[in-house]
């Protein structure tokens, strides 16, 4: 198990995203979705780049989604320069998008593409905290 205490640097929040970490440091997932065509955006902003409709409404996200993608990062960079090794990854939210988030309290080993995971908030300052995933249990049953 990887339980790797992550480095969690403070966000710089603009307007457009800030109900998204106002929502991390409640521990809820917000995210704008647009009230036109009903696409859910990501990365945070204030129009919809499907159908370009100038105005977006919040919702809390189910918080749960799957590895699209990841990989295990033994040298990071900046304020992960010391980390040994963490698992950066893309998940895909029940939602649809694509986040580009850490997989922590695992394995990196047993990681799989399509492995269910669930959001966990890891403060960052005064004003946020990060996203990130862990897997969720299952049982398995040969």
């Amino acid at each position: 198990m990887n339980n790797v205490e992550l480095p969690a640097p403070a966000p710089l929040i603009s307007q457009e995203a800030k109900p998204f970490w106002d929502g991390t440091k409640a521990g809820k997932l917000m995210l704008p979705r647009c009230p036109r065509c009903s696409f859910v955006i990501w990365y945070p902003r204030q129009f919809c780049p499907e159908c370009g409709h100038d105005a977006v409404e919040w919702f809390e996200a189910s918080g749960r989604g799957s590895i699209y993608s990841f990989a295990s990062v033994r040298r990071g960079e900046g304020a992960y320069r010391e980390t040994q090794l963490y698992v950066l990854a893309l998940v895909e939210l029940q939602e649809g998008p694509r986040v580009l988030t850490n997989i922590i309290d695992c394995d990196p080993a047993e990681l799989e593409i399509g492995q269910s995971v669930s959001a966990v908030f890891s403060e960052a300052g005064d004003e946020a905290a990060l996203l990130r995933f862990r897997p969720l249990i299952t049982d398995k049953h040969p």
